[in-house]
C-alpha cells in the first residue's frame, strides 16, 4: 500500500464515517481490507482503492464496514447498565409517571447485545402498562442483520451475560442461543450515519453513544454533541464510553451528579427542543 492510498483511505472513511486514523494504522487497513480485497478478487490494497476511485460504490461500502465494525458483548463495563437499573430508570419513572413511557436510543449498537441489555433491564424493571421503545442504529447494515436475528453463540453469550438472564430470555436452538420475541420486538434497528441528521428519531430519555465518538476528531465531536443535545430530554441521560467526555468540548451537556460517563443537557439549549418524531415505530407495552 503507498503513501497516496494510505491517505486516500483515511479521507474516504474520514468523510464517510468520521473515523479517524493516525498515519501508524496502515497495519489496521491491511489486516482488514485485505482479506475484503481477495474476496472481491484484488490482490493488493492498491487495486483496492483503483477499484473504489473508478465508482464502486458497493465496494466502498463494505470497505467503511470494514473499518468501523467495533467489538461489543453484553453488560459491557456493568456500571453503566447498573446505572440505569439502580439510579437514572427509579428517577425517570417518578419523572414520566404521567406519560408512562421510556425511549432509548442506542447510536452505535453494533450486533446488538448493548440494545437487547437494556431491553432485558427495562423488560424487569418497568411497572406493568409502561410503555418501552428502544431505537438501535449502525453504520453497518451487515451487524445490524446480526442484531436483527438475535442470534448468538456460546462464546458471545457467555462474555457479560448473567446466567439467569440466558436462562430467562433466550433459547438454544442447536449450537446457538436467540433471544425470545419479546425481548427482540423491543428493539427497532436503522441504519444511521452520525455525521449526517438524525433529528427525525425524535427525542429521548436515555442515549447511549459509547466507544465511537473516541475515533472522530475534535470538531466532529462537537458536531454530534451539539445534535446529541437537542434530541435529549430536558432531564434526560447521555451515557459515553470510558475514554470519552464532553467536557472541554462542549457546554451543550454537564455531568450528571456522581454518576461517571453520564451527562445531562445543560439547561440552557441552543436551539428549541424537537418534538417526538412522527410515525415513529409503536412502542412496545410490558405484560
Amino acid at each position: 500500500m503507498t503513501p497516496l492510498d494510505y491517505e486516500y483511505l483515511q479521507k474516504l472513511l474520514k468523510d464517510r464515517s468520521g473515523l479517524l486514523l493516525s498515519s501508524d494504522k496502515q497495519y489496521l487497513i491491511e489486516s482488514r481490507l485485505l482479506p475484503l480485497a481477495r474476496k472481491a478478487g484484488l490482490s493488493s490494497i492498491g487495486e483496492l482503492v483503483q477499484k473504489i476511485k473508478s465508482g464502486s460504490e458497493a465496494l466502498t461500502v463494505d470497505v467503511v464496514e470494514a473499518m468501523t465494525t467495533n467489538e461489543t458483548f453484553f453488560f459491557r463495563d456493568k456500571i453503566p447498565f447498573e446505572n440505569v437499573r439502580d439510579i437514572v430508570l427509579p428517577q425517570l419513572l417518578k419523572a414520566r409517571a404521567n406519560r408512562r413511557s421510556i425511549r432509548i436510543w442506542c447510536a452505535a449498537a453494533s450486533t446488538g447485545q448493548e440494545p437487547y441489555s437494556l431491553a432485558m433491564i427495562l423488560k424487569e424493571a418497568l411497572p406493568p402498562g409502561w410503555r418501552a421503545e428502544i431505537v438501535a442504529t449502525d453504520l453497518s447494515l451487515e451487524v445490524l442483520e446480526k442484531a436483527k436475528s438475535g442470534m448468538y453463540s456460546q462464546f458471545e453469550v457467555q462474555r457479560g451475560l448473567p446466567i439467569q438472564m440466558l436462562v430467562k430470555h433466550f433459547k438454544q436452538v442447536g449450537d446457538v442461543w436467540q433471544l425470545n420475541p419479546d425481548i427482540r420486538a423491543m428493539v427497532r434497528y436503522q441504519q444511521t450515519n452520525l455525521l449526517q441528521d438524525f433529528s427525525h428519531f425524535g427525542v429521548f430519555d436515555i442515549i447511549f453513544c459509547r466507544n465511537v465518538l473516541i475515533y472522530f476528531d475534535q470538531a466532529t465531536k462537537v458536531d454530534v454533541f451539539n445534535r446529541l443535545q437537542r434530541v435529549t430530554e430536558p432531564d434526560g441521560y447521555l451515557f459515553l464510553g470510558a475514554a470519552e467526555t464532553v467536557i472541554g468540548l462542549t457546554d451543550a451537556f454537564r455531568a450528571a451528579p456522581d454518576l461517571r460517563g453520564v451527562y445531562m443537557p445543560n439547561p440552557v439549549r441552543s436551539s428549541p427542543p424537537l418534538a417526538p418524531a412522527l410515525g415513529q415505530a409503536k412502542a412496545l407495552v410490558r405484560n
